[in-house]
């Protein structure tokens, strides 16, 4: 048919928008957790290092959790600030806690802005259907998106 360059996105149009690729047209606009979600700011540290690198870390950074990897970037686990010895030897592993909540790219914001309001959760782990992260979606962002989408 003449062209050259041609490519199959099998993904889907979903997938797509919330990879932040270009989208065309005036139709509604369906926010989703994945226009928000970021990686900046994020503490993140993987298998095999130690307690006290990623407290001291969350310390400079004022985070007051870590989000435990693996080598793919797959979310493990998470250790919170607050329930960590500062002065421990151990590896991130043995303290994390594993299988944290997490959200698609794809999870509607407005419904998930109002569960994380109503539990008071000030922020949400977004990861791919394989558990790659994404980022993290803040509720201030999310409340802006649904603003903007109203």
């Amino acid at each position: 048919m003449g062209f050259n360059d041609v490519y199959d996105f099998v993904d889907g149009k979903i997938e797509w928008m919330v990879n932040g690729l270009p989208v065309e047209g005036n139709g509604p606009h369906f926010a989703m957790a994945g226009e928000v979600a970021t990686k900046d700011g994020v503490h993140t540290c993987i298998l095999g290092s130690m307690v006290t690198e990623s407290v001291r870390e969350m310390k400079e950074r004022g985070e007051s959790f870590c989000l435990v990897l693996n080598s793919e970037d797959i979310v493990l686990g998470r250790l919170r600030k607050k329930q960590l010895d500062p002065d421990s030897d151990a590896l991130v592993e043995t303290v994390m806690e594993t299988g944290p909540t997490t959200v698609r790219p794809i999870e509607p914001a407005k419904p998930l802005l109002e569960r994380m309001e109503k539990h008071n959760v000030p922020a949400i782990v977004v990861t791919t259907k394989k558990g790659q992260l994404v980022g993290v979606a803040r509720r201030e962002d999310l409340r802006r998106l649904v603003e903007e989408s109203s």
